[in-house]
């Protein structure tokens, strides 16, 4: 083999290439080539997952252990046309640049990195300047027709040409290339005018190649062949060509878009021979150049960040160095005997010396045998691994945050297990107390980096604070990407392709959340000890016994997977229109692409030094800030690996909402909380639990575990701990069981005595990761080392080191005189349910985290309340969700108020009680300029008057905008006028909040131009205040509703179902809420089971949509005070209800929720489950439903009310309110104790309306209501 390829673009050439790493290896060995490039425009993203393919030792390393592929790692850059690379102007070239060796490659890394950091302006761009610095141990070649060489020639300057050429053989020497390709069309089919561009695209190749050849003689410059390569093989070159519709936003119909020749593949020797036919060495060139490129590996020890010591410490560091010897000792050297130095030395002894000082903090001044030996157990595992300055960074960091005033979470995963970081003020709970393992966190079996989450109240000041603390240039931000996934797949296809939308959308509503599948499967059996699964086969092999059937598994969703079990996709496939079946063809083959890059949720490097001499480095935007941060170009998978530190820094919400609910206590009550201190044994905070009162109580939130918490009545923290774990898929199942224990209704039992003192707690079940590490120390005598990996292995299924250890457990297990059979069960219970076990050192701190939540709400419910409002005030649902808790609550949410309200939510004393002000911050579109001048003009001037004086004040600053919306929201109410006043007319036809505006804009011109006029204090020339009208006979007060939960995001004063409580109250299950009804139709999918219900709603969006069938939908937003659901209606069902279907109606809807569809009865019988849905069966408008559904309204009338005042109230009220329903009167005697006398009015029937109602109360008058049988 004799070329090459040396110019190769892979996926992550993002939507540019499409070459997947692993195939373009796997092409690579077919071909017999001895190495490979990668060369993806302007970056190093691939780099890492390419060198996990070449040193891939089951398929590319050859027996002399070096790999068959060679990988040459490079980069087509940019180069700028002009000298300065960060000047924000247009026009670059291309070049390609490839690393010799490991040097090169940090070389590479460093102009790779400067194009992203300092020249990015539509590409990352770099000058001659910085491949000057960085030019050594670097291959360069002339790149393709966007280089500069062949522009030139292009252009017809040969001077340029010539200057080029010279300037950068003069810099790199012989390793200088000129690169030649041709790229001539064979696509058939294709469009006259795409021919067309294809031709000339050939030409000017053939044209530039032609004087390359020539200039390369006259330069003494040697040609190598490329071919540009961004697809693997020749059939991907339609796929290709999808994808490039997708860059450019075009149609694949479009005349004028970008085309390859989609000759762009890793083509063969032969086929590149053909190519240049005269010139075989621009062949043998390419292996010149693989040869010139080294064999080495960019993997590297750990580079953990160094950590500044005091100063007062150092003063006294021999002394410390003697008393933390013995710690020292164990990590003086690392794993293969190298010194690790006499600064690590003072590190190890600074976290020593600060271990020590937590630790009398947390336990006082004289420490516990137990506390003594795990603090020095951990502190000589800590130093052995080498770790001792990424525990005194990770506690600074936090310490700082805590210092600025912010409010950082207890601990977060298995950290928290660590005495040490408890000492150090990392973590908050106590591991010892709640029986949290260090060697879950860190293994000392086994050397891997430790990881501690945080979170944070204010994530900026964290990142800010290590940025200024460590160099900025130190720490990054690390980099993911998006790759296409099934439903977007299909849906960028679909698009591309000119499918319609609605069909588009129902073939990505074809894939499933879930799929499964029914596979063989085969398990030893031992008929002593082992159940026969159902449907299962006992068979025998080689001597030993199995047992063997068809089990239903859950598989990957993947469109190929789809394609093959979705019923619908079969069909489409077999039967769909031809667009169709291209449009799922080209799906499958982009999915899995990288389609965009991100920015990794919390993970953060911190480096020791300048982060470019370890890794690429490009920009991303700050989430928080939406500032420029450093990124790495190597995702999380592999950051490790290169030795860098990941932290992960985490922003929580809650913690905000618990700081600002003890903020609100502290203006309310005068109390300083400290909410660390709260009292975790409180009856009240367990009671609320137990009665499920955990809405927006961290973690306890759902529906769902509110159902368990009201069984299991938590009386402990323990409690709490295991539900937290428990409750998630796959566990859940045990949670009926866990319930049962813990209320006596069944016993609690455990296999071996032994096992109850790590299972107590948890009622005998086994729920917790930490617990099988315990009991595998406690009854086989595991090291902790191995108690880890057990736990790992069967988390992750590991089944080959399973075996193996499950060996050591049963051997270990009978020296400790335990019987065969208990073991043997023991195990199978571990590995039926570890891959579920929770990691407890998580649940307890989130559980720690919650039960403060659940605290605050109890003791000071309107402070917890405010403080959620104001933590999600750009979160719509959440709001209504904590609004309608609040109302539970008794404690009422007030309209934002001029004279009262601030930019958050406020809690306002109102009588004995507690009520919630809105914040104005909350209001849509109301901008905090706005906000801020109307909260500072009051504080300097006082409340406002009425709506002219705050026009007055504020005249700089609203405008009739911003007065609406102020009016829509009811921060004028307090003023005394309805809102509808403000948009009725004046005297002179112009509406008043029309003359309201005006009079601003007057005040603010007049206040502009009284200094340059010579009657400017003249009282004639003021503006004329306007005067209010008078309130209107009738308005639509739905309309004003609507505006206020367009302004605030939901209805506040009141809400449009409330005209209908008399309905809701009577004709729909009243409990149930359009929020409720997901879990609903999931309690019923999973008990299988039909349910008939009636709720009301109202109707805030409808769409229609036509199947592929033809038939016509009707798709409706029902919204009520808890949310909203989505409803649809097809074929007769949306033409029958169609005259009650419109924006705004209010209606009262019967449904049923029944199985979708039948299942086959193997399927029946392998245990699906088939889904359920909601299906409408009637829809009426609330106003028509109790004459409808009514055959009478009864009062209660007492003969000592009956006067004539009351008679002619009584009459005068029916008369108002006159309809269908039959009126009677239900007389009784309270002093001789007659009731029951029932009188039909022959003269009245009603319309039971709310006024009616409210008329009934006003009369004191109580009333029953009669109903047709359903």
């Amino acid at each position: 083999m004799s070329f090459v390829h040396l110019h190769v673009h892979t996926q992550y050439s993002i939507l540019d290439g499409l070459s997947d790493i692993g195939t373009l290896f796997k092409r690579a060995r077919e071909m017999g080539m001895p190495a490979l490039a990668i060369t993806d425009h302007g970056n190093m993203y691939g780099v890492k997952e390419f060198f996990k393919h070449a040193y891939d030792k089951k398929k590319n390393i050859g027996e002399d252990g070096k790999p068959i592929v060679k990988p040459i790692i490079g980069c087509e850059v940019y180069v700028t046309k002009h000298f300065d690379h960060t000047l924000k102007q247009k026009g670059y070239y291309h070049l390609i640049l490839l690393a010799k060796n490991y040097e090169g490659y940090k070389n590479l890394i460093k102009i790779v990195s400067t194009g992203h950091i300092e020249g990015m302006y539509y590409k990352p761009r770099v000058s001659h300047e910085i491949l000057e610095k960085y030019h050594d141990n670097l291959i360069c070649c002339s790149a393709c027709m966007a280089g500069e060489v062949p522009q030139a020639i292009l252009s017809g300057d040969e001077n340029a040409a010539d200057a080029a050429i010279q300037w950068y053989k003069n810099l790199f020497g012989e390793d200088y290339y000129l690169e030649v390709m041709l790229h001539r069309s064979q696509t058939p089919d294709l469009p006259v005018y795409a021919q067309e561009d294809m031709q000339q695209l050939y030409a000017k190749q053939k044209q530039y190649t032609t004087e390359i050849f020539r200039l390369a003689e006259k330069h003494g410059v040697k040609v190598v062949a490329t071919n540009d390569v961004h697809f693997v093989n020749r059939d991907d070159g339609p796929v290709h060509d999808r994808l490039i519709c997708l860059t450019t936003n075009s149609y694949l119909s479009d005349e004028k878009r970008l085309r390859y020749t989609q000759q762009e593949y890793l083509k063969s020797e032969e086929e590149m021979t053909e190519l240049f036919p005269e010139h075989p060495e621009v062949l043998a060139n390419t292996l010149e150049v693989a040869d010139k490129c080294e064999n080495y590996k960019i993997d590297r020890p750990h580079v953990l960040p160094k950590f500044n010591i005091a100063q007062d410490f150092l003063a006294d560091i021999d002394a410390q160095l003697l008393k933390y010897k013995d710690v020292i000792d164990c990590g003086r050297c690392d794993k293969e005997g190298n010194e690790r130095g006499e600064e690590f030395c003072k590190s190890v002894a600074y976290l020593c010396h600060l271990t020590y000082l937590g630790a009398h903090k947390r336990y006082g001044d004289t420490l516990t045998a137990e506390q003594s030996e795990r603090i020095d157990f951990e502190l000589k595992t800590i130093c052995k691994m080498g770790f001792p300055d990424y525990f005194l960074i990770v506690q600074d960091y936090i310490a700082a945050s805590r210092n600025m005033g912010y409010m950082v979470g207890p601990g977060r995963g298995s950290a928290a297990g660590s005495v040490v970081a408890y000492c150090l003020g990392i973590t908050n709970l106590d591991p010892i107390k709640y029986q949290l393992l260090f060697e879950r966190f860190l293994n000392p079996d086994r050397i891997s980096m430790p990881d501690i989450d945080v979170d944070f109240e204010n994530l900026t000041a964290a990142h800010e604070y290590v940025e200024k603390t460590y160099n900025a240039d130190h720490v990054s931000r690390v980099i993911t990407f998006g790759t296409m996934a099934a439903k977007s797949a299909i849906k960028d296809v679909a698009r591309v392709s000119q499918l319609p939308i609605d069909e588009s959308n129902r073939l990505a509503k074809m894939v499933p959340d879930r799929l499964s599948e029914m596979v063989e499967k085969k398990y030893p059996f031992n008929p002593k000890l082992d159940e026969l699964k159902p449907g299962f086969k006992v068979i025998e092999e080689d001597g030993k016994q199995f047992q063997k059937g068809r089990e239903d598994e859950a598989v990957k969703i993947t469109l190929e997977n789809c394609y093959r079990l979705v019923p619908e996709f079969k069909e489409e496939l077999a039967n769909g229109t031809e667009l169709n079946k291209e449009v799922l063809k080209y799906a499958q083959r982009l999915e899995g692409c990288i389609r965009q890059v991100g920015q990794h949720a919390c993970a953060t490097i911190i480096g020791r030094g300048n982060l470019t001499d370890y890794i690429p480095i490009c920009l991303s935007k700050d989430k928080e800030t939406g500032e420029d941060v450093w990124t790495s170009q190597y995702d999380g998978h592999y950051i490790e690996d290169v030795g860098m530190l990941k932290m992960d820094f985490l922003g929580l919400n809650t913690l905000s909402i618990i700081h600002q609910t003890l903020d609100y206590v502290k203006q309310t009550e005068g109390l300083d909380i400290d909410i660390e201190a709260i009292p975790i044994d409180d009856a009240e905070t367990y009671k609320l639990y137990g009665r499920g009162d955990t809405t927006i109580v961290f973690q306890f939130e759902s529906e769902g575990m509110k159902k368990w918490l009201q069984k299991l009545h938590p009386e402990r923290f323990e409690d709490l701990i295991a539900m937290n774990a428990l409750y998630r898929p796959g566990p859940m199942d045990y949670i009926p069981d866990f319930v049962d224990r813990k209320l006596g209704l069944k016993p609690i039992e455990y296999d071996l005595p032994e096992m109850s003192e790590f299972l107590d707690s948890t009622y005998g079940i086994t729920v917790y990761q930490e617990q099988v590490m315990q009991l595998s120390q406690k009854l086989a005598g595991f090291t902790k080392g191995q108690a880890d990996t057990l736990r790992k292995a069967m988390g992750k299924k590991q089944i080959d080191t399973l075996n193996s250890l499950k060996e050591v457990f049963m051997e270990g297990g009978r020296k400790n005189g335990h019987p065969e059979k208990t073991l043997d069960k023991i195990w199978k219970d571990w590995e039926k349910f570890a891959q579920y076990a929770f990691n407890k050192s998580h649940a307890t701190c989130y559980a720690w985290v919650s039960y403060q939540t659940g605290w605050l709400k109890c003791h000071y419910p309107a402070e917890f309340m405010a403080a959620n409002l104001s933590c999600n005030l750009d979160k719509a649902d959440e709001l209504k969700k904590i609004m309608d808790d609040s109302k539970a609550h008794n404690i009422k949410v007030l309209s934002p108020d001029v004279n009262e309200s601030v930019e958050r939510f406020t809690v306002v004393k109102r009588g004995e009680g507690r009520a919630i002000r809105f914040g104005m911050g909350g209001m849509k579109g109301f901008g905090s300029n706005i906000v801020s001048a109307i909260i500072s003009e009051r504080e300097k001037n006082g409340l406002f008057s009425g709506p002219e004086n705050f026009v007055e004040r504020l005249s700089d600053v609203v405008s009739r905008k911003s007065l609406e919306a102020l009016i829509y929201a009811g921060a004028f109410d307090s003023f005394g006028y309805s809102r509808v006043q403000y948009f009725c007319p004046c005297d002179n036809g112009e509406l008043y909040i029309d003359e309201l505006a005006r009079y601003g804009d007057n005040l603010r011109h007049d206040t502009m131009d009284a200094g340059a006029s010579l009657f400017g204090d003249s009282e004639e020339l003021k503006p004329v205040t306007p005067v209010m009208p008078a309130m209107p006979a009738e308005y639509d007060e739905m309309e004003y509703l609507q505006k206020e939960k367009e302004i605030v995001g939901m209805f506040i004063s009141s809400h449009p179902l409330d005209r209908y409580a008399f309905e809701i109250e009577n004709f729909t299950d009243k409990d149930l809420a359009v929020s409720d009804i997901p879990a609903v139709i999931a309690a019923c999918e999973a008990e299988g089971v039909n349910r008939k219900i009636t709720f009301a709603g109202i109707i805030s969006a409808v769409s229609t949509k036509i199947a592929k069938s033809g038939t016509q939908g009707t798709i409706i937003n029902i919204d009520d005070k808890s949310g909203k659901y989505e409803l649809s209606l097809w074929g007769e069902d949306s033409l029958k209800f169609a005259p009650v279907i419109k924006e705004r109606a209010m209606l009262l809807i019967e449904a049923e929720i029944k199985a979708k569809y039948r299942l086959r009865p193997e399927e029946t019988a392998a245990g699906k489950k088939p889904p359920y849905v909601l299906k409408i069966t009637n829809l009426a408008l609330l106003g028509s439903i109790a004459e409808n559904k009514l055959t009478g309204i009864d009062v209660y009338v007492d003969t000592s009310m009956l006067s004539k005042e009351f008679s002619k109230n009584l009459i005068k009220l029916l008369k108002a309110n006159k309809g269908k329903v039959p009126f009677g009167i239900i007389l009784s005697d309270r002093e001789t104790g007659y009731h029951g006398l029932e009188m039909r009015s022959s003269k009245f029937a009603v319309g039971v309306t709310r006024e009616l109602l409210d008329g009934f109360a006003a009369l004191g008058l109580k009333y029953r209501v009669s109903k047709k049988r359903s």
